[in-house]
């Protein structure tokens, strides 16, 4: 691709899906139309194929030493068939006409043979989507040497705070995830999602007493991201935690009101509350929040949104892994209970929208309803 011609992104990434995930394989629109045109020659209520490719890196850092480095490619194809509640899914990390064909055919017996033969896929339609995150791969953004430096650069930061500090661990993560889904509603979504990470850990020593601190972060990023600014607050937080630990005493036992500031908390509200708003449970009856709408369940100011269109986010998508556009979605507002997080199958199964949060482990795995930035 030419880098003069700037095309839009939603554009540029459906090309960038197909230069990695159809064209060295053989494979192109009409071989995806014709999978799904094979599937649908049986009844069934929804169908998809999920094309994904994967690239990770990953480097630490310990004792002023850089001695793990792990590098990963991942590609394959899921091919999945919705009838009811059944869902028959096959996928392959041999991407191929054949393997392509095999599956389709494999996931259709799920649903009765149509009375007419001819099964039509609805014109291709390009999904509509936003920019939230950059399309690049992020580990280019760096060469390797510049990235043993930085982590260089965090060991000696660490251990000029404090002459306490006797251990620096630190670790540099990179990803670059390439997907492609067509649907047989005719919908083709590519995206092209960049995700980093940078993390730091220190043991701080005083009187023979060890404690520990951590701090770090990232997001859909390139490399640069990580600026002398940003690398020295990562550092500071570990390393005043860990020294904060040295004089901590224990934690009185028993029964008390806890104050809970900013931070950590959002963690014991993705496992407590948001995972209870997922459409699965709730259409199934086993979340403490399965046939609440409308009512109260929570004290008057308080409002959970799941918003997967905050720019640069971990949790953002541009599109979800079933090729709907991701959302702000207002779960609980002012205590009362507005909606639950859906996918494809649990939406129609609910008789509501998408709300663009199905998610997928990997080209290997079904969807799920799952939660974006909670």
């Amino acid at each position: 691709m030419g880098s003069m011609i700037s095309r839009e992104p939603t554009l540029e990434r459906l090309a960038t899906a197909k230069t990695l995930l159809l064209d060295p394989f053989g494979l192109d629109e009409g071989h995806l139309t014709r999978a799904l045109a094979t599937i649908k020659a049986h009844q069934v209520d929804d169908a998809d194929l999920y094309f994904q490719y994967t690239r990770t890196e990953g480097w630490s850092l310990e004792e002023g030493i850089v001695k793990t480095g792990s590098f990963s490619i991942d590609q394959g194809v899921g091919v999945r068939a919705v009838a009811g509640e059944k869902t028959a899914f096959a996928y392959s990390d041999d991407i191929s006409e054949a393997s392509l064909m095999d599956a389709a055919i494999t996931v259709r017996a799920i649903a009765a043979a149509a009375q007419n033969k001819r099964s039509k896929v609805p014109a291709r339609k390009v999904s509509a989507s936003r920019s939230l995150y950059p399309s690049l791969d992020p580990m280019s953004t760096l060469d390797s040497s510049t990235k043993v430096k930085l982590l260089e650069k965090v060991e000696k930061l660490a251990r000029a705070k404090d002459p306490r500090v006797v251990q620096v661990m630190a670790g540099m993560a990179t990803e670059y995830d390439v997907v492609l889904v067509a649907r047989a509603d005719g919908t083709l979504a590519a995206d092209v999602r960049p995700l980093i990470r940078l993390s730091v850990s220190v043991i701080a020593e005083h009187n023979g007493r060890r404690e520990a601190g951590s701090s770090g972060g990232g997001g859909r990023f390139g490399l640069a991201y990580f600026d002398d600014a940003l690398v020295e607050t990562y550092v500071d937080e570990a390393v005043h935690a860990a020294l904060t630990n040295l004089d901590a005493r224990p934690a009185p036992a028993g029964e008390m009101t806890v104050v809970l500031g900013p931070g950590w908390p959002g963690v014991l509200l993705h496992e407590a509350v948001g995972h209870g708003l997922e459409g699965d449970f709730n259409r199934k009856g086993s979340s403490a929040f399965s046939g609440r709408i409308g009512q109260r369940v929570a004290a008057k100011g308080v409002t959970v949104l799941d918003d997967g269109t905050m720019a640069d986010r971990r949790g953002s998508l541009n599109v979800d892994d079933e090729g709907h556009a991701s959302q702000k979605n207002v779960l609980i507002e002012d205590g009362i209970l507005r909606g639950y997080i859906q996918d494809a199958m649990n939406a129609r199964l609910m008789g509501v929208k998408p709300t663009g949060n199905g998610r997928r482990e990997s080209y290997a795995h079904v969807p799920m309803p799952r939660m974006t930035n909670t």
